[in-house]
């Protein structure tokens, strides 16, 4: 049997910082308590003093890549980026090549993670406008669950038959994710500017191109159709001030039918900072204004926001550089993710409790993942070491992404991960990664 106890850590969990230790065996954590001694000398023992026990991060958004695109990353190489950075579960999206809109190509990337992934995870399987039956056939218990995109995507994954679309809200008992972005409004702003501009549209106008309202139409319409359909709606990566008030903090998370999540780089980046990152901070819905932000952060704290993920999607730094129309959206985010918001602790803009709730525990909550996502007894020693005050720089050398780049390249961070556990293995350890599968597909109590 494996036994490790961490000791003297500032365990968090459920809005509570206490001093403590916490005994894993094996894959679980069996005891917590304010002080154990080690039952046998082969239990390795961890002094965390002075370090906070968070329970690891559960990213209900990432792009690995991988079928069709792993030049830009795949399970194994992004899984390594995310334990270093604290994320001990994932759930990846639809929009590989091929993609992931039939049973058989969704249990293919479960064998892939099987083999190849650090983290625990899951997937989201793909809506079309035209694989009702196939939706129909995925079992809630063991997947995700389901996205679409309203927003343009690559190949047939845009639905926008709005028939189809009621009837995928209606049939499915699957939390359904969505992407918001009106494709006529984007279409309209985007001609305006290429007829000034041509392709080499200044990257300061992504956010007018991808515009608040195009966000605002697609969302509010997506959230008449979950109330009229009943269907349990889940809105990712939201960018807007506007979009706030399309949700509640009036009842608690475990009752929500409408759920909704934010990014790290709406909370970090604003559209001022286009002038000197360009399109490595182009993503799609768009990074956008002070005020949005300002908006975005009230929401999170107050509740109607429920979630913070990171939409990792790597690609190169070669594909990046192209002009502002062939420049493709997305970035790098999960080996950086929980330290940005620790930054944000040391601001004084969030507590570490509430970066707990907002990363670890709702997740968990909101996709009813079974035992994980705290840090209770009999449940998975998925856990993570952050100590808040040891500084490190952001560097090409320290970068994990297979794409080899970083927005936050350059940025001395004042927290660091010093070890990551994923069902009782340490899979990292102050900037080592070992070199153990130790990820688990996720269940869900559904």
């Amino acid at each position: 049997m494996k036994s490790v106890l961490i000791k003297n850590a500032k365990i968090v969990n459920e809005g509570t910082i206490f001093e403590g230790d916490v005994l894993i065996e094996n894959e679980f954590i069996v005891e917590i308590a304010e002080t154990i001694s080690a039952k046998s000398s082969a239990t390795k023992i961890i002094n965390a003093e002075g370090n906070y026990l968070i329970p690891g991060a559960i990213d209900d958004q990432v792009h690995f890549r991988e079928p069709g695109l792993t030049h830009k990353g795949d399970i194994a190489s992004e899984s390594r980026a995310a334990v270093a950075g604290g994320i001990t579960s994932f759930i990846e999206m639809p929009n590989t090549n091929p993609q992931t809109v039939t049973i058989d190509l969704l249990e293919e990337k479960f064998a892939i993670a099987a083999e190849n992934s650090l983290a625990n995870y899951s997937f989201m399987f793909g809506g079309t406008n035209d694989n009702l039956e196939e939706i129909l056939k995925v079992d809630p218990k063991t997947v995700a669950g389901l996205k679409i995109f309203l927003g343009s995507s690559t190949g047939n994954m845009l639905v926008d038959n709005e028939q189809v679309l009621e009837k995928i809200f209606s049939s499915t008992p699957l939390l359904i994710s969505v992407h918001c972005e009106d494709e006529e409004t984007i279409k309209n702003n985007l001609a305006k500017y290429k007829e000034e501009y041509g392709d080499d549209i200044p990257m300061k106008f992504h956010h007018l191109i991808r515009s608040e309202e195009a966000c605002y139409i697609s969302s509010s319409k997506a959230i008449e159709l979950a109330k009229k359909t009943g269907a349990r709606l889940h809105v990712f990566h939201l960018s807007t001030a506007k979009e706030m008030s399309l949700f509640t903090n009036k009842i608690p998370l475990e009752e929500k039918k409408i759920t909704a999540e934010v990014c790290i780089h709406y909370l970090w980046f604003t559209d001022k900072d286009y002038e000197k990152k360009g399109t490595l901070i182009k993503w799609n819905p768009a990074v956008k204004t002070q005020a949005d932000q300002d908006a975005l952060w009230e929401a999170l704290l107050d509740g109607r926001i429920d979630v913070i993920a990171t939409d990792h999607a790597p690609h190169t730094l070669e594909e990046k550089k192209n002009v502002y129309t062939s420049a493709p959206s997305g970035g790098p985010l999960v080996q950086h993710a929980v330290v940005a918001m620790f930054e944000m602790f040391h601001q004084g803009k969030i507590s570490v409790e509430k970066i707990v709730e907002k990363m670890a525990h709702n997740p968990a909550k909101l996709f009813k993942i079974e035992k994980r996502g705290f840090i209770k007894e009999g449940f998975y020693a998925d856990v993570v070491i952050v100590d808040a005050g040891l500084p490190w720089s952001v560097k090409k050398e320290n970068i994990l992404y297979k794409c080899g780049w970083s927005p936050f390249e350059g940025f001395t961070f004042k927290s660091r991960i010093t070890h990551t556990f994923v069902n009782g293995e340490m899979v990292y350890n102050n900037f080592k990664v070992k070199d153990v599968r130790a990820g688990r597909r996720l269940t869900f109590d559904r």
